[in-house]
């Protein structure tokens, strides 16, 4: 085994084990989001990663990710908020007004 094979294993593994830390991220948005939809009496429609990027959480290398949502109020009318993770923790729910019948 040379120092290039060890070099790509290390740089294939540090690849795998951040795809998977970005999915934890999302499924924890999405646990967020599902619990906030129930105790706002929100429909939750659907949740897709907008922007994902490097940064410092707390002193620590970590992935900022922001959320485009959608949700419903009275099962017609369709909104959009905003959902910013950083790392495992919620940084922002930005939620519109949206109309309560």
């Amino acid at each position: 085994m040379t120092l290039g094979d060890i070099l790509v294993s290390v740089i294939l593994i540090t690849v795998i084990f951040q795809f998977w830390r970005i999915r934890e991220i999302a499924e924890k948005a999405k646990s967020h989001l599902n619990q906030y939809c129930e105790d706002n009496d929100l429909q939750f429609i659907s949740v897709a990663r907008h922007k994902t990027r490097l940064t410092t959480v707390k002193g620590r290398l970590d992935w900022r990710c922001v959320f485009c949502v959608e949700f419903s109020s009275n099962g017609e009318d369709a909104y959009t908020g905003t959902l910013v993770m950083e790392g495992l923790h919620v940084a922002s729910t930005d939620m519109p007004a949206y109309r309560i019948n």
